[in-house]
């Protein structure tokens, strides 16, 4: 999720070290539930461009970047027409590497096509997204193993600057030293949202059933890496931790009484205050509420729906109560009524008697 109120881009010559401000040591590390915090969407787009450390801070809209900006106003000026729920994101591409200025990642679809320029991107968005068809005017590719893309846009937010380089480094070296170097790729990309997160990668690998999926990591640190590659992309199972949720699925935010743990894998017990008692007045005012049961299992209750329930019950009150008096009163008309004609009739005999 993007936001808008912190900028941690300035002021670098502060007292403190870029670690303990920016980095991995800042106070705001693992101070957030991560659970949550990635908009749903179903595919995700790389457009490879570029080094990282030359992006601008919003390169989807830079003048002086023109593909990425043809491609991001084609997405947008054909999304109604795109019937898939489309990310873009721009990754570093360097000629003389396996990417290179014009590659088009695709996933979860693992497809790479070569060869995008700004002349063609209405042609490519025509015919991959809007039709679902292959690419006329590109070469298509299948993509293998495993790719994680670390957020590494410093001229957005300092913290992504300081954090993704380092764990780019240290996923290159942790590959290196498993022999995963040719099945698993690291590549840095542009915000992907959630700078206070920061480090932030996503994921894009095959689980236990074979499926790819992307995942978002948060708070990563370079302690981490090793854990990602053997548990994630080698179990494919989640570090719960640092998930902060994946594409094609929406994941609610995690309540903050949920388990915490740091990085190192020791776990951080959150102490969970009992609820405060609530006066009679503040009941009155509350017309709704809502508590969190076992499992997160919400029983939110409406309680609007009482209050038209009493209402209901008080309205019922009402009408018995006239519906009581109104045959009351039938009743008293006829006794009268019955009255009346007894003395009638009485009278009638009396003056016949005479």
């Amino acid at each position: 999720m993007a936001e808008n109120g912190d900028n941690f881009s300035t002021d670098d010559s502060a007292p403190m070290s870029d670690d303990v401000k920016f980095g991995f040591q800042r106070p705001e590390m693992l101070k957030s539930n991560l659970s949550g915090t990635v908009d749903p969407y179903d595919r995700h787009i790389f457009l490879c461009y570029k080094s990282y450390d030359s992006w601008p801070p919003r390169v989807e809209d830079s003048e002086s970047d023109p593909l990425p900006k043809l491609l991001s106003g084609a997405l947008k000026a054909r999304k109604n027409d795109i019937n898939v729920k489309t990310r873009l994101t721009i990754c570093e591409g360097r000629d003389g590497t396996e990417l290179v200025d014009g590659d088009v990642l695709i996933f979860p679809e693992m497809i790479k096509y070569r060869g995008l320029v700004e002349s063609n991107v209405d042609n490519f968005v025509e015919d991959v997204l809007v039709k679902g068809t292959e690419w006329t005017s590109g070469i298509q590719e299948v993509l293998t193993g495993s790719h994680v893309f670390v957020c590494a846009h410093n001229s957005r937010d300092r913290r992504c600057g300081v954090c993704g380089p380092a764990l780019i480094e240290k996923f290159k070296e942790e590959t290196e030293l498993r022999g995963l170097k040719d099945q698993v790729s690291v590549s840095a990309c542009s915000h992907v949202g959630g700078h206070k997160y920061a480090g932030n990668l996503i994921i894009f690998s095959p689980d236990t059933a074979g499926k790819v999926c992307g995942h978002w990591y948060g708070y990563v640190a370079p302690n981490d890496v090793p854990e990602l590659l053997d548990q994630h992309i080698g179990k494919g199972e989640i570090i719960e931790r640092l998930w902060r949720g994946q594409m094609g699925a929406q994941v609610e935010k995690a309540e903050k009484v949920d388990e915490q743990k740091i990085p190192n894998g020791n776990g951080i017990e959150n102490s969970v205050k009992e609820p405060l008692e609530i006066s009679s007045e503040e009941k009155k005012e509350n017309v709704s509420s809502c508590c969190q049961g076992a499992n997160g299992v919400s029983c939110c209750r409406d309680g609007s729906l009482e209050v038209k329930q009493e209402t209901k019950a008080g309205l019922g009150s009402i009408l018995s109560w006239g519906q009581k008096l109104e045959q009351r009163e039938v009743l008293t008309a006829v006794a009268v009524a019955g009255a009346v004609v007894t003395v009638a009739v009485a009278f009638s005999f009396y003056r016949k008697s005479k």
